[in-house]
């Protein structure tokens, strides 16, 4: 069958999509990779096929005019936690109005919606498989008749949100004009003579990467898929010092890799972190580039800095790991079992973090209030307290016994056959 798979022009959102897609082409797949052009260097780079569509912006360069704006607005700590029906309708109907306005119109520009369809209904996709922002691939699967599903790389946070959002919205009775969301949705379809409905938001199905103790159940079709890490664009080697064990616990620090191309605020590069390693009995590895290291001003010597090093080499020989709570850094060391002290600033990192230390797998540390005593603090209980291993080593079992990609594409194949054949908007 073919199938097209389809991310906004952002590393991180991409990165979660290519084992599947490798997974795809080995089962016999044709498989295309849809982007804005910025990503297409990434997209060849991970041996995949990529389809240029439409004008950037790219991430950063959203985020560097609205980032402010939503990051302040999200900062309601309610939104972040495992107990949605305490969030108001007034911070639910802001939240719609915020992310379409000023994150999903931007990522799903006009050029590169129109362009992808066009594209679909020249290829004609059987099954179209998105990044859940990326809502120009629904469009897409509505205008050209292909089933239609989501890859979830980070709990459903915002699917969550959704729902709650339509839901106390019924219970007012208000319209479909309070729906900001769904009005985009409808004048965008309405170009490409579609019609719009919550499926275009839901998708038919959703294939999700969490495990289950993390997974946030919407009630709608899922197919659950172990996740593999994939490191990228950057070089993959396994150095020489990793070949052998530690001599003593080792503790990875990093702030993962998308903090260094959007200008995000980074919660792990602050000399607390050094500070608090410095008179630990730990060998310390931290990944810094040549910019992230000018924000250091000194370097304890039981610290090796390096500029990468691939997570999936580096954390089986690690004991503990502290991180910004990015969603590959977080995924890659629950699939490893590493006990977490994890500084989740925002949104789905915060719900992740929080889950984490819910669960015993680890520790949450909120970065406005990080201090080298509370970090060490939290390191010592991590190496020292044998709880936080079994823990985490259960959550890693969580992910084990997930099918891999392997094995999910004989269930896409069935449900592509069932929900691919209906008919494709006019052209």
């Amino acid at each position: 069958m073919r199938v097209l798979m389809t991310s906004f022009a952002e590393d991180s959102h991409f990165s979660g999509m290519v084992p599947l897609a490798w997974a795809l082409r080995t089962a016999g797949h044709d498989v295309r990779m849809a982007s804005q052009p910025s990503l297409t260097d990434t997209i060849v780079g991970a041996g995949l096929t990529a389809v240029p569509v439409g004008g950037d912006p790219a991430l950063h360069t959203v985020l560097g005019a609205v980032g402010a704006d939503i990051m302040a607005y999200h900062s309601e700590p309610d939104y972040l936690e495992n107990r949605h029906e305490r969030l108001p309708f007034s911070f639910l109907k802001g939240h719609d109005t915020v992310m379409t306005s000023l994150f999903y119109s931007w990522i799903n520009n006009d050029s590169m919606v129109d362009e992808l369809v066009e594209f679909a209904r020249s290829w004609q996709p059987d099954l179209v498989i998105r990044e859940p922002f990326t809502f120009a691939g629904a469009v897409a699967a509505r205008a050209s008749g292909a089933a239609h599903a989501r890859l979830l790389s980070f709990p459903d946070l915002f699917g969550s949100t959704r729902r709650l959002f339509l839901e106390q919205s019924a219970a007012r009775g208000t319209g479909q004009y309070d729906d900001t969301l769904g009005e985009w949705l409808s004048w965008t379809l309405a170009r490409h003579g579609c019609a719009f409905d919550e499926e275009v938001v839901s998708g038919q199905w959703s294939i999700d990467q969490m495990p289950p103790s993390v997974r946030l159940s919407l009630g709608q079709p899922l197919v659950p898929m172990r996740y593999i890490p994939h490191n990228g664009q950057v070089p993959t080697v396994v150095p020489g010092w990793l070949r052998s064990e530690p001599s003593r616990p080792r503790v990875c620090v990093t702030a993962g890799m998308t903090a260094r191309d959007n200008g995000m605020p980074n919660a792990v590069l602050a000399d607390d972190v050094f500070e608090a390693v410095a008179a630990l009995d730990v060998e310390v590895v931290a990944t810094l580039d040549p910019a992230e290291r000018e924000m250091i001003t000194s370097t304890p010597e039981n610290v090796r800095v390096v500029d990468h090093v691939p997570l999936d080499a580096l954390l089986p020989t690690c004991s503990a790991i502290v991180h910004h709570g990015g969603a590959g850094t977080w995924a890659t060391a629950t699939a490893w079992g590493v006990p977490q002290i994890s500084l989740g600033r925002v949104w789905d990192a915060v719900y992740r973090s929080r889950r984490i230390d819910e669960l015993g797998a680890g520790l949450y540390l909120p970065p406005g209030g990080v201090s080298a005593e509370s970090l060490r603090a939290g390191l010592l209980r991590l190496l020292e307290e044998p709880e936080f291993g079994l823990r985490a080593g259960r959550l890693r079992d969580e992910v084990r016994t997930a099918p891999h990609p392997n094995e999910v594409v004989q269930v896409l194949e069935q449900l592509t056959a069932r929900h691919h054949s209906r008919a494709a908007a006019a052209t």
